[in-house]
């Protein structure tokens, strides 16, 4: 069976996400399919795509959950499952992986990492990638709860985890 990684992460045009940001995302996407993972994510742009970019760039199967029916689904997506569940299919997205990393993101990502943390399944945040990754690494939101996450600071640190946490 293929190693399953669920990545999360801002959907906004890569306009508004640093370049430091799309590039993670991109290397996470490479390095995943370095070792034979597969990409789940939520099919659309910023994070998402990037991610799924570098997937490809080593030839990658990639996965995007999408919340409607006619979604347009970012060019380097392999298999795209319409759900006409909107945002309720953030909880297919982070809960499909036998991992999870997170990169950035607003209000979806967020979303879509309470459902993990909820699950108490491997969740890996990637540090320094700014939105609500940042702001739950320092305490910000969910600051008195004891919350099952790894910190890390590369996209290399994240996948090398993730796939030791699955041995």
């Amino acid at each position: 069976m293929k190693t399953l990684i669920s990545v999360s992460g801002s959907d906004v045009s890569d306009e508004k996400l640093s370049k430091n940001v799309l590039e993670i995302a991109y290397n996470v996407g490479k390095l995943v399919a370095l070792k034979g993972g597969v990409i789940i994510c939520g099919g659309h742009g910023g994070v998402m795509e990037a991610v799924c970019k570098g997937a490809k760039k080593e030839n990658g199967i990639t996965i995007g959950i999408m919340p409607f029916e006619n979604d347009e689904v970012n060019k380097f997506i392999d298999i795209a499952i319409p759900t006409d569940m909107g945002n309720v299919r953030n909880f297919l997205v982070s809960n499909a992986g036998h991992v999870t990393i997170a990169i950035g993101g607003r209000w979806g990502t967020l979303n879509e990492l309470s459902y993990r943390a909820i699950t108490g399944k491997p969740l890996i945040l990637i540090r320094g990638t700014g939105g609500c990754v940042d702001e739950i690494i320092n305490k910000n939101i969910m600051k008195n709860t004891n919350s099952n996450f790894i910190v890390v600071d590369s996209a290399e640190d994240a996948v090398e985890r993730a796939f030791k946490l699955l041995k």
